[in-house]
């Protein structure tokens, strides 16, 4: 029993969350992260037991100051802050997550296959992916968040408009953020195909695609896990910028981006319209970066335990 016990202490799965427990900042950040996600899914029912609604419009109640019934006030249409700031959450960190995790796939289908392959695919992949990364970020995602998909060709009313915004925002993002995760998994690709592991199971008979699925993509997961979680903070970063602009979630659908653009106006009479989503995505921003340094150094194998 002692021996088992001591095997499982000593796995490497062990030792990485001991690795992890110990950085305290990326332990702060994963608690902020899940309180802030179980807030934004809770709204619904915390609007329902405080007997308010994030799209009511109360004209009699313009910024109101904090109280009971409203603790961070009103907007400039009277609408609860409290709420639309958790509603917000719940737009902001879906777009954050699901742009990254699509990003993330994309990159490593990318990276895994080029990697593998090698020669001319690998270089004509590379020399695409410095020119995405060449491109200025922020102008291109301007342009292509201000095309319209009808023009497209683009079936406009197969989804709800809300949820158009929310999957165009995302589309848009992860078609230009999959270079680094296709660099990182390239380069774990170019070193794990060397490896007697995967040599033994071409021998073997192993196709390309059973070789990368089995042997290669498990043993490139850390850097993927770590560049994923890194991204989601500067996703919310590029939707809030986008929103801000007005070329992101579209109001009504509250964002913290949006909620900013429509503090603009008030920033002097009632800053903390504006004060209220900042913090919001300051410190979501934040936890997501301790959380994927915390992740980078628990994962590493080369870390010690001292």
């Amino acid at each position: 029993m002692m021996d088992g016990l001591s095997r499982r202490q000593g796995s490497p799965a062990a030792r990485a969350i001991k690795r992890f427990r110990r950085h305290r900042l990326a332990v702060a950040g994963l608690v902020v992260i899940l309180l802030l996600t179980l807030l934004a899914l809770a709204a619904p029912l915390l609007e329902a037991w405080r007997g308010v609604d994030a799209e009511a419009v109360n004209l009699l109640a313009r910024n109101a100051s904090p109280s009971l019934a409203h603790p961070l006030g009103t907007d400039e249409l009277g609408r609860d802050v409290l709420a639309r700031l958790l509603r917000g959450g719940q737009v902001s960190l879906a777009v954050g997550l699901a742009a990254a995790l699509v990003a993330a796939v994309i990159g490593t289908a990318i990276g895994l296959v080029s990697g593998y392959l090698g020669g001319r695919f690998d270089a004509v992949i590379m020399r695409l992916t410095d020119g995405v990364v060449a491109l200025p970020l922020l102008p291109l995602l301007i342009v292509l968040a201000a095309a319209d998909p009808a023009k497209l060709g683009l079936a406009p009313d197969l989804l709800p408009p809300e949820a158009q915004g929310v999957l165009r925002i995302v589309l848009i993002i992860a078609l230009v953020g999959w270079t680094t995760v296709a660099r990182l998994v390239r380069a774990a690709t170019l070193s794990l195909k060397t490896r007697d592991f995967v040599r033994a199971a071409i021998a073997a008979g192993a196709g390309p695609g059973r070789v990368m699925r089995r042997h290669i993509l498990p043993n490139a997961a850390s850097p993927i896990i770590v560049a994923t979680t890194l991204s989601v903070g500067n996703v919310i970063l590029l939707e809030s910028a986008l929103s801000f602009l007005g070329l992101g979630i579209q109001p009504p659908v509250p964002s913290w981006g949006n909620m900013l653009t429509g503090a603009l106006d008030q920033v002097w009479t009632a800053p903390s319209l504006a004060v209220w989503p900042g913090l919001m995505i300051f410190i979501t921003v934040l936890a997501f970066n301790f959380l994927g340094d915390g992740l980078q150094d628990a994962l590493d194998p080369r870390s010690e335990d001292h």
